[in-house]
């Protein structure tokens, strides 16, 4: 009888395993997923109990939170507070939606307001600071370039190529994809979404995991290595840049550009102060040597006179 109830139990587990295995988000490997009845697996973002749906892109908001949390066998542990005070990746304010709150603020009472990518579009100031809109982003330049080949790829292809990536690996609509432009070994790829329907996916959620991909940072479950095929040819991405343009232009104010031009004023201003002090010694060395030659002759005229 045991061993009968031995073999029923190992076929339990094995049929578990799995369905254990299933449980996961194909879209993000950095969900916390759990099967809450037969079939039924919820995934949710980790740190927090919000669900995720994981048939689609996670919001860049979500991801970037997800990126600050320590977890266990992720990365080296970060303090679950800790935000960088840069314009790269800090510890954001989202929406119970996955868009980014209008305004963001560090431990340190600094505050900026970003736009729909969550890039700052502002100065930093404090807590009174207010971000009446969080403002579209409607374009989003890409520019890459690939590894040099002896032959280049045709147009044509690379823009069939980019395109499919785009729509099967990131679910963007082509008519999300203004444009491509190919320039071996420079590639552009212009992006334009001026509103977000509630069933496409944001452009710059789109950006932000084909610039995991291309860092071999995949957000994807699978933390598969980014492939593009060009008619059967590897395309090997070397650099990555990438810009976003608002619906409304930025609101930096004039202090970073009157410091900049401030400091070129005084660059200028020295390098001349220098430039002059040194033509008056040079001068000043010319005179004295000029006149150290002429009493040398007058006297050697004076002894000659003499004999």
């Amino acid at each position: 009888m045991e061993p009968l109830f031995g073999l029923v139990l190992a076929l339990i587990l094995a049929a578990a395993a799995p369905a254990n295995d299933s449980c996961t988000c194909a879209t993000n490997k950095w969900a916390v997923c759990a099967l809450d009845g037969p079939g039924n697996c919820t995934c949710r973002l980790a740190g927090s109990d919000h669900p995720l749906d994981c048939s689609t892109l996670t919001s860049k908001c979500f991801l970037m939170k997800a990126e600050m949390m320590p977890l266990k066998g992720k990365r080296l542990w970060r303090p679950p507070h800790g935000v960088l005070d840069s314009d790269g990746i800090y510890n954001p304010d989202c929406e119970d939606s996955g868009v980014f709150k209008a305004r963001q603020c560090n431990q340190s009472s600094t505050c900026w307001c970003v736009n729909t990518a969550g890039v700052r579009r502002t100065e930093k100031g404090g807590r009174s600071l207010n971000c009446s809109e969080l403002v579209r982003t409607r374009w989003i330049y890409i520019e890459l370039t690939h590894k040099r080949r002896s032959d280049a790829f045709h147009v044509a292809d690379v823009t069939k190529a980019l395109t499919r990536l785009f729509e099967s690996r990131y679910k963007l609509h082509p008519k999300y994809i203004a444009a491509i432009k190919y320039e071996p070994p420079l590639i552009q790829i212009r992006l334009h979404q001026n509103k977000k329907p509630s069933w496409d996916v944001d452009i710059a959620d789109v950006a932000y995991y084909f610039e995991k991909d291309v860092n071999n940072d995949s957000v994807f479950h699978s933390n598969s290595k980014l492939t593009v095929s060009v008619n059967g040819d590897a395309l090997a991405i070397e650099k990555l840049w990438i810009y976003y343009v608002d619906e409304k232009a930025p609101e930096f104010c004039m202090r970073q550009l009157a410091a900049g031009i401030s400091a070129v004023v005084t660059v200028v201003l020295l390098t001349a102060g220098v430039g002059i002090a040194v033509l008056l010694i040079l001068r000043w060395l010319r005179t004295r040597t000029y006149k150290k030659f002429e009493c040398k002759e007058m006297r050697e005229i004076k002894a000659t006179s003499s004999e």
